[in-house]
């Protein structure tokens, strides 16, 4: 008799590293099951091996697919142990699934209001005594004209339900909040708050079943989101070396209050660039949102080498196993430039390359859904200062004065420079599963087109 647990896997192949997260599954013993619209040909190899089988749906957009290919999962190795796809944009269908297949591992229908509204977090991070910014719900513009009146200009105005900095506004007079109201999505209820002078600070942790952390991290992030996707900036942030205590403090504690259980998670904090009234002083931190899964893009992979470890085991060993043997090495600070083939910079890809030869970790492309907050292209690497860090910053997104016609700019040359690019130096691999299953998986796929 089969014994082995069973975790459903939505959207395998995307993004792109978290076949890395099946693949740890499966070598712990797992039954992984993927569900995407992909189509299994058009897979990698590693995203391929990394599964026992693969459900190719149209659109997992639709949800009545996404049901099917799950039921067909139960039918064939039984009751699903979990769900999770690690991705913000399909938490919401994570949860309708647990709550239809009765699975406990994981948030349900009943627990989204918390996790995903603004509005409704801030009563959660109030009772563990997290300061929080105030806001009104956008109902009309006189509304918004009396909250103004209390908090001053400017205000930030986003989706109450919303991912990262999409559809985000800040609003510095009354022109601008007239152009909100004729540009803000009719049919979504938003939350504008007063402007929070501050930086992000982040709690990225794995939190086992009893609602413990068995691995914490952090990251800051100097530049605002919002203005890099509204002004199409670089993308700069980096993990600490070692996580302030009270990043730490504030992150277990919102562990707590949301009652976190068997999660990656990644909490946003403001840490106040200056004095704000009613809320803190300078240096100290209050809350922003949380988010039920890893932070995005390649923030694992940066985890992983400020670590000297991998995330992905780690996480699958709390689902496999509830626990984790696997204990980090040497820290570092990691660093993300995330650059604009549209800015004429001072130094080519080559010249960086040179420069930081023995740091640089990773340089690629980014995926285009992607590249509105994260860059065009980007490089991460690796610092034991944060003075280091810093001389990388300065030199990879410092700008050439303005060059003659007919020489050409820079950001032409950085585009023609990519041909030649390093060889990623990608994170330390793990033994890979044996790939028997493949015929498994091709037979699941026909099942299920036809």
């Amino acid at each position: 008799m089969n014994t082995a647990k069973n975790i459903i896997f939505i959207s395998p192949n995307f993004p792109t590293n978290y076949w890395r997260f099946c693949r740890e599954l499966k070598n712990n013993g797992m039954n992984v099951l993927g569900i995407g619209d992909q189509p299994y040909d058009e897979l990698t190899w590693e995203q391929k091996d990394s599964l026992n089988e693969y459900y190719k749906v149209d659109t997992l957009e639709s949800y009545d697919q996404v049901y099917r290919a799950a039921a067909f999962f139960a039918f064939k190795y039984g009751r699903i142990d979990y769900i999770e796809s690690n991705n913000e944009y399909w938490l919401e269908q994570d949860a309708r699934l647990r709550t239809d297949f009765n699975i406990n591992t994981g948030f349900k229908i009943e627990d989204l209001p918390r996790i995903k509204y603004k509005s409704k977090m801030k009563e959660y991070y109030s009772r563990v005594g997290i300061p929080v910014a105030r806001y009104h719900m956008v109902d009309d513009i006189e509304g918004c004209r009396n909250f103004i009146d209390k908090v001053g200009y400017p205000v930030v105005a986003k989706p109450d339900n919303g991912v990262g900095a999409s559809h985000t506004f800040k609003i510095k007079n009354e022109e601008e909040l007239r152009a909100f109201f004729e540009d803000k999505w009719p049919q979504t209820e938003y939350i504008m708050e007063e402007f929070i002078n501050a930086e992000i600070n982040s709690y990225d942790a794995i939190i086992d079943s009893q609602g413990n952390p068995i691995f914490e991290a952090g990251n800051v992030t100097p530049t605002s989101i919002m203005d890099v996707v509204n002004n199409a900036d670089n993308s700069l942030f980096y993990i600490v070396k070692d996580l302030a205590p009270d990043t730490k403090k504030f992150g277990r504690a919102t562990v707590k209050s949301f009652g976190v259980r068997s999660r990656f998670v990644h909490f946003e904090f403001f840490r106040l660039l200056s004095d704000h009234p009613g809320i803190g002083k300078k240096g100290e931190l209050m809350a922003l949102e949380v988010n039920m899964r890893p932070s995005g893009g390649l923030t694992p992979d940066m985890i992983n080498y400020a670590r000297s470890t991998d995330v992905y085991k780690i996480w699958a060993d709390m689902i496999a196993f509830d626990k984790t043997e696997m204990v980090p090495g040497e820290h570092y600070y990691c660093g993300f430039a995330g650059l604009r083939f549209n800015k004429n910079y001072k130094y080519s890809i080559s010249d960086i390359n040179k420069m930081y030869k023995d740091n640089i970790r990773l340089y690629d492309i980014v995926d285009a859904a992607l590249a509105p907050a994260m860059g065009d292209y980007v490089y991460l690497a690796a610092f034991k200062t944060e003075e280091q860090l810093n001389c990388f910053y300065s030199d990879v997104t410092a700008e050439a004065e303005k060059a003659p016609a007919q020489e050409g700019s820079q950001s032409q040359k950085t585009e023609n420079e990519h041909a030649a690019a390093p060889e990623q130096n990608t994170a330390p691999e793990q033994n890979t599963a044996p790939a028997q299953d493949s015929a498994a998986v091709k037979e699941t796929v026909k099942a299920s087109e036809a």
